[in-house]
């Protein structure tokens, strides 16, 4: 069986400054084009079955300039919904709430179009993204891999959910922008293989 490929997006103005970004739809910076370019080398070697991507722009670019063609996209890996918490970075919510943590104390509620989400809400999410990937490798050739092309905290919480954890192991897994994360097995268990490779 191959393994699974977890993609970061490359920088845009907001992961650069450091700001919550879920739904606000932002391209990549020139950077950031440039850092997805550099992954082509990382994924060139490998046998690549089926691409997953969030439906966001800087996703789907990132995928395209990595070199991964007609990825399916697939709305349930958009990043989390971060309510309230939409472009503010962690520095300014720990001036209202010191100590706040994403990861145990959740967001602020938003508009009623996106309101937020818990970890256990994206964990679901993650979830049904783990199902279609599972199905995609049964289908593969042996060796062949299945890319995801997303966001860090999402990535973080399907990782977790890959390994068994609760949705809030995500927070044990750093991921930076233009990264490649591996997840295969060892004696039929998942395992990392590789995690937030540069190229």
């Amino acid at each position: 069986m191959g393994e699974l490929i977890l993609i970061r997006h490359g920088e845009t103005e907001w992961s650069r400054a450091l700001q919550h970004t879920s739904w606000t739809d932002l391209p990549l910076t020139a950077r950031g084009e440039e850092q997805a370019r550099s992954l082509a080398p990382l994924l060139r070697g490998r046998r690549i079955a089926a691409t997953f991507c969030s439906p966001m722009a800087r996703a789907l670019r990132t995928a395209q300039l990595a070199g991964l063609s007609d990825p399916v996209v697939e709305p349930d890996m958009r990043e989390w919904d971060y309510g309230g918490y939409e472009g503010v970075t962690t520095e300014e919510i720990h001036r209202t709430r010191p100590g706040w943590d994403l990861w145990t104390d959740g967001v602020a509620p938003g508009p009623a179009e996106h309101p937020g989400e818990s970890a256990a809400q994206v964990a679901e999410r993650a979830d049904r993204v783990l199902k279609a990937v599972d199905a995609a490798l049964a289908e593969a050739a042996d060796g062949e891999d299945v890319a995801l092309v997303a966001h860090a905290h999402f990535l973080r919480v399907l990782t977790a959910r890959r390994l068994g954890l609760p949705g809030s192991g995500g927070a044990l897994f750093r991921l930076d922008t233009a990264t490649v994360s591996r997840i295969g097995t060892e004696h039929g268990r998942p395992v990392i293989t590789a995690w937030n490779v540069l190229p």
